[in-house]
C-alpha cells in the first residue's frame, strides 16, 4: 500500500500549495453533509462546513490574504440589500409595533449572553462564540473579530481568542437551531393557552384577514389558481342582437360571477377580444372564471365546444416588484377590484425573501415581490399598475455591488476613540449599513441597482460559507484543545442563552405587545433571525399566518444580531 501513502502525501502538499483548494473541498463536502436529516435534526450548512474545515485544517494548511473578509463582506452587503426595503419601511407607520418588539428582543439576547459570559469569566473569543451560536447569528464571528483588531491586544492573546470563536460557536450552534424551534413550536403555544388554543385563535385570525365580498375569488388562495378556460358555441338566441363583450361580461357579474371573455373565433379566425368587439350567433368564445362559476347555466350563450386549437394559449406567470407608485399601500382586496386586473390571478407574495399568506386584507408593501398568472396580453397590462416587471435575468449589477461594498467600508473604518478603545462599525458593519441602504434605493427606483435573487443567494450562502470554511481551517489544528477548554459547560450555558429570550420574548409579545399567538410566535422567530423555527411553527399551527409577523422583526433582528458583534466585543472589553 505504500502507492496510496505517496497518493496522500501528494494530496496533502497539494492542498497545503494551493490553499484555494482546500476551501472548495471544505464547502463541497460541508454542503453535502448539511443535506442530511434525522427526523428534524439537521447540523446545516455552516456548522458543517465549520466542522469539515476544522477537518481539513488538522492538515496545517495556511491560508493568507484577505479572501475570507471579501467572501463574508459580500454575504454581508447581500443580507442587507435583502432585507433593506423592509427594515427603512418599518420604521414608521404600523411597522413600528414589530420594530420596537424586535428591539426588546435583540436587547434581552445581548444582555442575557453578556451577563452569562461575565458569571462564567468567558473571554472576549468566547463571549462571541457562545453568542453567534446560541443565537444563530454566524455573521457576529466576522463583525465580533474585526472589532477586536481595533482594541490594541497583544497579538498571541488576540489570537487565541480568536481560535477559541469557532469552538464556543460550534459547541452552542446545534441547540441553539434545534432548541429555538422546539420552543417555539412546542413550548410556544403552551405558554400561549395550548397549541388547540393557538390553532383556532389562528383560524379566527385568517377568517378576519380573507373576509371580504370577494374572499372566494381564486387570487386570494396562495400558490393556487382554480380558473376553468372554457369553449362555448354562440347559438342561443339571446344573440339574435349581437351583444359586446363588455355586455356578456356584465351579464355574468349581474349574476355574482366574475367570468371574463378571453378568445372569439369569426368565420374560423381567433382574436383577442376587445370590451367593443360584438359577439355575433355563429361565433365560438372562450369564457374563464373560477371553475364552480364557469361550469354553470351558460344555456344562454350555446353548447360547450371541444376545440383544442381554440383553448390552447399560453400563460404567462411574471413576477413585479411593487413600487410606492404603484400597488403599495393596497390591500389584495382592493387591487383585485380594480380594472387592470381582469382576468390576472396572484399566484405568490414575497417579502424580504420570505412567502406570506395572499388574503383578502393583506397589505402591500413597497419592495414586495407579487407573482402574477394570466394571459399574456392582461397580464402585461396588469403589471405597470402595480409596479416594476422583474423579468428574469441572469446580469447583476456589479457597479452598485463594488461601489455599495466600498463606501460602506470606507464609512466602517471611521472611528471614534473613547479613552484607549477605537469604536467604529468596522468594515464588516459598513457593508451591512450599506447593503441596507442600496436594498431601500432598489425598492424606490426599482430600474436601478437589480441583484437576481439567484445572485442574493450565491452570495448569501458562498459568501459566508467560504468565510466559516477558512475560519475552520485556520483554526483546527487549536480546536482540540479548544474544546477542552470551554467545556461541557460551554453547551449547558449556549442552552440558557438560547431559551431565556425566546421564553421571555412570547411572553413579552403576548401581554405587552398584544399579538395575536399566531404573529406573535412569527415575531419571536423573526426577531432571532431564526427561518427554521419560522417552518416549525407554522407546520405545528397548520398556517402561513405566522411568516406575517416574521418579516419585519426579520429585518430589524438580522440588522441588530449582526451589530450585536461589535457591541458585545466592547462590553466585554
Amino acid at each position: 500500500m505504500e502507492w496510496l501513502s505517496h497518493l496522500w502525501q501528494w494530496f496533502v502538499e497539494t492542498l497545503r500549495a494551493n490553499p484555494s483548494i482546500a476551501i472548495f473541498l471544505t464547502i463541497g463536502i460541508g454542503f453535502w453533509i448539511g443535506k442530511f436529516k434525522y427526523k428534524t435534526f439537521s447540523l446545516g450548512n455552516v456548522t458543517s462546513v465549520l466542522l469539515v474545515g476544522v477537518l481539513v485544517g488538522q492538515l496545517d494548511i495556511q491560508i493568507g490574504g484577505p479572501v475570507k473578509n471579501v467572501f463574508f463582506l459580500m454575504f454581508l452587503f447581500a443580507i442587507g440589500y435583502s432585507v433593506g426595503p423592509q427594515f427603512f419601511r418599518s420604521l414608521r407607520g404600523s411597522g413600528l409595533k414589530e420594530v420596537g418588539f424586535a428591539v426588546v428582543m435583540c436587547v434581552i439576547v445581548l444582555l442575557t449572553t453578556v451577563g452569562a459570559a461575565k458569571l462564567m469569566g468567558y473571554n472576549i473569543g468566547e463571549a462571541i462564540g457562545l453568542f453567534s451560536g446560541s443565537a444563530t447569528i454566524s455573521a457576529a464571528i466576522g463583525v465580533g473579530t474585526d472589532t477586536m483588531s481595533s482594541l490594541g491586544l497583544d497579538e498571541s492573546k488576540r489570537q487565541a481568542m480568536v481560535d477559541i470563536i469557532p469552538v464556543a460557536y460550534a459547541v452552542t450552534y446545534i441547540f441553539g437551531t434545534i432548541g429555538s424551534a422546539y420552543i417555539l413550536s412546542s413550548l410556544g403555544p403552551w405558554l400561549l393557552g395550548g397549541l388547540k388554543k393557538v390553532r383556532e385563535d389562528t383560524r379566527a385570525l385568517e377568517a378576519e384577514m380573507n373576509s371580504s365580498s370577494t374572499a372566494s375569488d381564486p387570487a386570494y388562495f396562495n400558490a393556487l389558481r382554480p380558473v376553468a378556460f372554457r369553449a362555448y358555441n354562440v347559438e342561443s338566441d339571446t344573440f339574435d342582437t349581437p351583444m359586446t363583450v363588455a355586455d356578456v361580461e356584465k351579464s355574468f357579474a349581474d349574476k355574482g360571477r366574475r367570468i371574463f371573455v378571453e378568445r372569439v373565433r369569426i368565420d374560423g379566425k381567433i382574436v383577442d377580444p376587445t370590451p367593443d368587439l360584438q359577439i355575433k350567433k355563429g361565433y365560438e368564445i372562450v369564457l374563464s372564471g373560477r371553475r364552480e362559476f364557469i361550469v354553470g347555466d351558460e344555456s344562454w350563450i350555446g353548447r360547450e365546444v371541444n376545440d383544442p386549437q381554440l383553448l390552447s394559449f399560453p400563460v404567462e406567470q411574471l413576477k413585479v416588484l411593487v413600487s410606492s407608485k404603484g400597488a403599495s399601500g393596497m390591500t389584495i382586496e382592493t387591487l383585485r377590484s380594480k380594472p387592470y386586473m381582469q382576468g390576472v390571478a396572484i399566484k405568490s407574495l414575497t417579502r424580504a425573501e420570505v412567502e406570506i399568506p395572499v388574503l383578502a386584507k393583506t397589505t402591500l408593501e413597497g419592495g414586495d415581490t407579487i407573482t402574477l398568472v394570466g394571459l399574456p396580453q392582461e397580464v402585461n397590462a396588469a403589471a405597470p399598475n402595480i409596479g416594476y416587471v422583474d423579468r428574469p435575468s441572469n446580469a447583476t449589477n456589479l457597479i452598485l455591488l463594488g461601489i455599495g461594498i466600498t463606501l460602506g467600508c470606507l464609512i466602517g473604518v471611521l472611528a471614534v476613540k473613547i479613552g484607549n478603545v477605537s469604536i467604529s462599525l468596522s468594515t464588516s458593519g459598513g457593508a451591512l449599513i450599506s447593503g441596507l441602504v442600496c436594498g431601500w434605493l432598489r425598492s424606490r427606483r426599482p430600474s436601478i441597482g437589480a441583484i437576481p435573487s439567484q445572485a442574493i443567494w450565491v452570495f448569501n450562502n458562498l459568501g459566508l460559507n467560504t468565510f466559516i470554511a477558512v475560519i475552520g481551517i485556520t483554526s483546527g489544528p487549536s480546536f482540540v484543545s479548544g474544546i477542552h477548554q470551554v467545556g461541557f459547560s460551554m453547551f449547558l450555558v449556549g442552552i440558557a442563552v438560547t431559551s431565556i429570550p425566546l421564553i421571555l420574548g412570547v411572553i413579552i409579545g403576548s401581554k405587552l405587545f398584544k399579538f395575536r399567538p399566531a404573529i406573535n410566535l412569527g415575531c419571536c422567530a423573526g426577531a432571532r433571525t431564526t427561518t427554521a423555527a419560522l417552518g416549525a411553527v407554522q407546520d405545528a399551527i397548520g398556517s402561513s399566518i405566522p411568516a406575517m409577523g416574521y418579516t419585519v422583526t426579520y429585518a430589524i433582528g438580522n440588522t441588530l444580531l449582526i451589530l450585536w458583534g461589535v457591541v458585545i466585543v466592547l462590553m466585554m472589553a
